[in-house]
């Protein structure tokens, strides 16, 4: 099992903690990373982007010149694409672009994620975060304390006051246990959780 620091909220050190291999030490899966990535991104699309082909614009039912003897080139219709107010080639039309993936390959893929940031040494476990107002100065100062400039903050319960906190703060992002996922696990690259969340995670991913 790999073991970390524990640290409090000045950065002091305060003890250790095992991980547990099922969820922080997997073989690292790249590909069903990447997948959740792209299905995570993809979800996101709206799909409702349409324009209209040449059979759904008004007018052109009309043959703007006789087929020969006028100098012009031979034209059906005044909507056709070559036209000004002609459709659209292969115009966009409203799809769903969503991709699926099953619940054991998004445990695979958030577990590989996870393993990553442990491999990486960019894990920083916090025996409790909270604070008794909302000050987005305190939330920087306990970041400074780790020496992290851009990371996920996992929380084991929903404290608006470090939610609040962190949401001005560039490059930091906060969210639950049950909201973590790799998109955002890669982007911001480290992660700082408290040591509730490490139980919580792993109860659920073990």
């Amino acid at each position: 099992m790999a073991t970390v620091k524990v640290y409090n909220m000045e950065g002091n050190e305060v003890g250790t903690l095992e991980l547990n291999d099922a969820v922080f030490g997997v073989e690292v899966n790249e590909h069903l990373m990447h997948l959740a990535v792209v299905s995570q991104l993809a979800n996101k699309r709206q799909g409702t982007q349409s324009a209209k082909t040449r059979s759904e614009v008004s007018g052109g039912g009309r043959k703007p010149w006789k087929q020969k003897g006028t100098g012009h080139a031979r034209q059906g219709s005044t909507r056709a694409p070559q036209w000004t107010h002609g459709g659209v080639v292969f115009a966009p039309k409203p799809r769903d672009y969503s991709v699926k993936m099953n619940k054991k390959e998004k445990a695979a893929a958030i577990k590989s994620a996870l393993t990553s940031v442990v491999a990486d040494e960019k894990i920083y476990v916090i025996d409790a975060l909270s604070f008794d107002e909302i000050k987005t100065k305190k939330m920087a100062a306990v970041l400074d304390s780790l020496k992290v400039e851009k990371a996920l903050v996992v929380l084991d319960k929903k404290d608006e006051n470090v939610i609040l906190s962190a949401r001005n703060i560039p490059g930091v992002r906060t969210t639950m246990t049950n909201g973590i996922n790799v998109y955002d696990i890669l982007k911001y690259g480290s992660l700082v959780i408290t040591k509730d969340a490490v139980a919580q995670i792993e109860e659920v991913y073990a």
